[in-house]
């Protein structure tokens, strides 16, 4: 039988994780997202938003538009929820679902910005935590931290 803090190391010391700016690219996630099975956990910045469907609406001839992003079969999205198109996060991370018995949680009440996602893992009765932080032009993401930095 394993011991805990082995079992721990290993799951620490074997996670892989993949970090890329795709610039909106959808070609690019999609081949992120297949090609990258060795890796644990995909962080992507500037992902490409995808009109997924419309609702039909009495208010709207063409309907509530619906955006999401790329989905695939070998992730878990953590990412937060798109309220609008106006309101979309630049950051979405990835979990390959082997791990899912590592029970990921995302924390919004710790850090409630469109572009930091915070999520976390259990492992033997240990919690870790991921964050994927995305810092435009205005480093809005990096001021915000800052400023609740006393509060962590």
């Amino acid at each position: 039988m394993l011991s805990h803090e082995w079992y721990t190391i290993m799951i620490i010391k074997n996670l892989r994780i993949f970090s890329q700016n795709i610039q909106k690219n959808k070609t690019l996630t999609n081949t992120l997202l297949e090609f990258n099975k060795d890796f644990n956990i995909i962080f992507i910045q500037e992902p490409p938003l995808l009109i997924l469907w419309a609702i039909p609406s009495s208010l709207s001839e063409e309907g509530k538009i619906i955006v999401g992003v790329s989905n695939h079969p070998n992730w878990v999205i953590f990412t937060r929820f798109l309220s609008n198109v106006n309101d979309y996060t630049c950051i979405i991370s990835y979990i390959n679902v082997w791990l899912s018995s590592l029970h990921f949680s995302l924390w919004k009440d710790i850090f409630n910005h469109r572009d930091i996602c915070c999520f976390s893992f259990f492992n033997n009765g240990d919690i870790f935590f991921l964050l994927n932080i995305y810092s435009d032009s205005n480093q809005l993401a990096l001021k915000y931290l800052k400023d609740i930095e006393v509060g962590i």
